[in-house]
């Protein structure tokens, strides 16, 4: 995927950067011991998004699937109780 379809995959607020900038920040330092800039953090956020993202939102998909099918079949089991028995 290129940078160009970045906006595609994923959409970030500006205050949802800020905080993940902070967390990846935070992790470094507090993990590796090491500072990291502006740049590295924005860095680190557009790799994910373009990467990370993509696998994550498709996973949320085919989860989302499963539970539907799920509720569906709750679904016709509930309406196949409704049927009155016939003597």
């Amino acid at each position: 995927m290129n940078r160009k379809n970045l906006n595609e995959v994923i959409r970030l607020s500006d205050e949802q950067k800020k905080h993940l900038a902070s967390e990846i920040k935070a992790f470094y330092l507090d993990v590796r011991g090491e500072e990291i800039g502006m740049i590295e953090e924005q860095q680190i956020i557009s790799l994910f998004c373009e990467h990370l993202a993509p696998i994550i939102y498709n996973k949320a998909l085919d989860d989302a699937m499963h539970w539907l099918k799920e509720q569906m079949g709750n679904i016709e089991v509930d309406y196949c109780l409704l049927y009155k028995d016939i003597r």
